[in-house]
C-alpha cells in the first residue's frame, strides 16, 4: 500500500510517504519554503514526495492527517470556556479564530490536496490521533518486535503523555495524562521564562543548563510539579497560563524565583543559568522515576520514545545509564514533523491491518536520510546560474581537499545525498570542522551560525573508534539523541575560574570544540554502511591527526532552516565565514569567490 502522512497547522509541518510499510520519503515543509518551523500545509513536501516516488496523488491508497481535529476542538472549547470568565479578552480575540480554523480543518485539507490533484478522492483522507501518530513513529520503524512506547510532548488533542505497548503490527494504549498537565509544556514554560522561544528554544535551555547549578531543584519540585510514585505528574496551575497568551506563565513564577522573566537577546545572568540547570535536573529526575515505574509494571526490556520531549538527549541518556531498559530506540524526528510518518505507519498497520515492514536487527529509518537528493547535473546548473567559481573533483581529490581544509582550521559546508528528516543534521546537510581547535566553537557560533556563544557542538565520530574517545554513552548513536562523556584519557586539567567567560573558554579536552562544560558531548556515530563518503573522510582525518571525529553542526544560520537545495547551500556559503563548500562532487573555495560574497546584517 502507498500511504502519505501529513502534519501541519501547528508547527513543523511535514509530509512522509510509506510504501508497503517502508518509509521511502519524508521531509519538513520548512526546508522548501525557507520559513523556520513553517506550520502551513506542506505543499512543497508533498510534491517532493510524489516526485521521488514518481506517482500522482490520486494513486495513493490513503492520505492520513496526524491528529483528529474534532477531538482537538473539544479540548479547545472546554479550555476556553473554563478561562472565559477570568480572561474575556483572550476569549474574544482567540476563540473565534481557533474554533473556525479547527472546525474547518478537514475542508481546508481537502482544498489543499485538490490543488495538487483535482481528481483526489476525499474518501481517502483519514485521521489518526496525535499521540498514536507519535507512538507509531517510534515503534513501527524500530528494530523491536515488542516494546513499551512512551510519548511525551506539549499536547495533542487531550493527551500530553501516553504509555502503549507495541507488539508486531499492533499498538495498544495502556494509560495517558491529559492537558493541562504536560511535561513538554512545563519545559517550554521555563524555556520562555529564560528568554528563549517556545518550540525552538528548548535546545538552548538544555545547552545552557551545564553553565548553572540546580539550586532551584527543590523549589520546582515543591511548587511547580508534583511527581507521584508511578512517575505520573501534575502541574500547579497557579504558576502556568496556557490560554492564548504567549508567555505561558503567571506572575507567581517571577515571585517564586525572585527575578523577572529574562528579556530575549539580553545578557544571560547566572540566575537564569541556574533555572535552566534546575529545570533540566527536574526533567531528568522525572524521566528516571517514570521509566523505572514503567519497567517495574510491564517488565518489557525494550523502550521506544517519541514526542518533543524525546529530543532532549540529556534526559534520554539518563534513561540509558539507568540500565533498566536494555534496548532503547528513539524516533529521530520525534517532534510533530515525525508524526506525519507515524500517521502513515499507523494507517498501514492498524487501519488497513497490513504486515509491518521490518529489517533484521536494525531500524527502517534509513539513518533519517529520507529527503530529496540532487544529482551532479542539477548542482552544476545551479552553480553556473549563480556565477560562482568551482572545481569538479573525483572522490579521492574531493576527500583530500576537504581533509586538508579541515586540518588547517577551516569550516566546511558539506552537502551530500538525501537530506535528513528531523531537526538534526546527520552528515548530509552539515557544517564540519576540526574538533581539536580551541577557538572553533566561538568561530562557528559567532561568525558562521550567528548564534549564542554558549551553544555546544556535537562530535561526529567513526563508530568503531567511539569507545576510545567517549564513555557512559551508547556505542551506536547514529541519530545524535544521546550524550556521552569525553573519556578521562582525553580530558585536560582545569583550574578554578574567575568568571563565566573564562569558564566558557577553558580547554577541557584534546577535542575542546565538542566538549561541553560538564565534559559531555551530544554524540553521533557513523559507520561505512550509514554514510560511506563521510566515513571515508573521518578515516582520512584520523590517519592524518589520530582523531577519528569532526565537529558536526547543521548547515544553516540562526533563524533559518537547514539548507535543502544546492542554491540554499551556496547562498549560506556566500553570506557566512564558511571557508569551503563541498557540494556533491563540486568544491567551492571562499578565496576564489570573494567577488560573490553576500553582505547581510549578520556578517557586517
Amino acid at each position: 500500500m502507498k500511504i502519505l502522512g501529513i502534519s501541519c497547522y501547528f508547527h513543523d509541518s511535514a509530509a512522509a510517504l510509506v510504501v508497503g510499510g517502508k518509509p521511502v520519503f519524508a521531509a519538513q515543509e520548512e526546508r522548501f519554503s525557507r520559513l523556520k518551523n513553517d506550520s502551513r500545509f506542506p505543499h512543497h513536501a508533498v510534491l517532493a514526495a510524489l516526485s521521488y516516488a514518481k506517482m500522482e496523488l490520486r494513486e495513493l491508497d490513503a492520505i492520513v492527517f496526524y491528529e483528529k481535529p474534532l477531538l482537538k476542538l473539544d479540548r479547545q472549547i472546554e479550555s476556553y470556556l473554563k478561562d472565559a470568565p477570568w480572561n474575556p479578552v483572550a476569549f474574544v480575540d482567540s476563540f473565534s479564530e481557533t474554533f473556525t480554523k479547527t472546525l474547518f480543518m478537514q475542508s481546508d485539507l481537502l482544498k489543499e490536496l485538490r490543488r495538487i490533484d483535482p481528481r483526489f478522492n476525499e474518501a481517502k483522507l483519514l485521521f489518526s490521533k496525535h499521540h498514536l501518530s507519535h507512538a507509531a513513529s517510534a515503534f513501527f520503524p524500530s528494530p523491536f518486535s515488542k516494546a513499551l512506547i512512551l510519548t511525551l510532548d506539549g499536547l495533542g488533542e487531550w493527551a500530553t503523555s501516553t504509555v502503549s505497548i507495541g507488539n508486531e503490527n499492533q499498538i495498544e494504549l495502556q494509560k495517558e495524562i491529559h492537558f493541562p498537565h504536560s511535561l513538554g509544556l512545563f519545559y517550554s514554560t521555563l524555556t520562555t521564562f529564560c528568554g528563549f522561544k517556545v518550540n525552538s528554544g528548548e535546545y538552548k535551555l538544555m545547552g545552557l543548563a551545564p553553565y548553572g547549578t540546580p539550586r532551584f531543584f527543590a523549589t520546582i519540585l515543591d511548587n511547580l510539579i508534583r511527581i507521584e510514585d508511578d512517575g505520573s505528574f501534575q502541574l500547579n496551575l497557579k504558576y502556568f497560563d496556557f490560554s492564548s497568551t504567549q508567555k505561558m506563565f503567571t506572575e507567581e513564577l517571577s515571585k517564586l524565583f525572585a527575578v523577572p522573566p529574562r528579556s530575549p537577546e539580553s545578557f544571560i545572568e547566572p540566575v537564569y543559568m541556574d533555572i535552566a540547570a534546575s529545570t533540566q535536573a527536574v526533567l531528568n529526575h522525572l524521566m528516571i522515576q517514570l521509566t523505572r515505574a514503567l519497567f517495574k509494571e510491564y517488565s518489557i526490556p525494550a523502550l521506544c520514545l517519541s514526542g518533543g520531549v524525546a529530543l532532549n538527549c540529556v534526559s534520554n541518556s539518563q534513561i540509558f545509564r539507568d540500565g533498566r531498559f536494555k534496548n532503547i530506540w528513539i524516533q529521530p524526528a520525534s517532534g510533530d514533523a515525525g508524526s506525519a510518518l507515524g500517521a502513515a505507519l499507523a494507517a498501514h498497520s492498524l487501519h488497513f491491518k497490513q504486515p509491518r515492514y521490518k529489517l533484521q536487527n536494525k531500524d527502517t529509518m534509513s539513518y533519517s536520510y529520507l529527503g530529496s537528493a540532487y544529482d551532479d547535473n542539477e548542482i552544476q546548473r545551479c552553480l553556473d546560474e549563480m556565477g560562482v567559481v568551482y572545481e569538479l573533483c573525483d572522490e579521492s581529490l574531493l576527500l583530500e581537499k576537504t581533509c586538508h581544509s579541515l586540518i588547517q582550521g577551516d569550516a566546511v559546508g558539506w552537502f551530500q545525498g538525501r537530506s535528513e528528516y528531523g531537526p538534526r543534521a546527520l552528515g548530509s546537510r552539515s557544517i564540519l570542522a576540526d574538533a581539536r581547535c580551541a577557538t572553533m566553537q566561538s568561530k562557528l557560533n559567532l561568525k558562521i551560525k550567528f548564534r549564542e556563544s554558549f551553544r555546544p557542538f556535537a562530535p561526529i565520530v567513526m563508530a568503531e573508534k567511539s569507545h576510545e574517545w567517549f564513555e557512559n554513552g551508547p556505542s551506536n548513536s547514529p541519530y545524535m539523541l544521546f550524550v556521552a562523556d569525553v573519556a578521562k584519557a582525553h580530558r585536560l586539567a582545569t583550574k578554578d575560574f574567575i568568571d563565566s567567560q573564562e569558564r566558557l573558554n577553558a580547554i577541557r579536552s584534546t577535542v575542546p570544540a565538542v566538549t561541553h562544560l560538564d565534559y559531555s558531548a551530544r554524540l553521533q556515530t557513523v559507520t561505512h554502511e550509514q554514510n560511506p563518503l563521510l566515513h571515508k573522510l573521518l578515516q582520512m582525518f584520523d590517519q592524518q591527526t589520530n582523531v577519528p571525529m569532526l565537529v558536526n553542526t547543521s548547515f544553516n544560520v540562526r533563524g533559518e532552516p537547514i539548507v535543502e537545495s544546492p542554491r540554499d547551500a551556496i547562498l549560506c556559503f556566500l553570506k557566512t565565514d564558511l571557508d569551503l563548500l563541498v557540494l556533491g562532487n563540486y568544491v567551492l573555495e571562499k578565496q576564489k569567490n570573494l567577488h560573490k560574497i553576500i553582505i547581510t546584517k549578520e556578517n557586517t
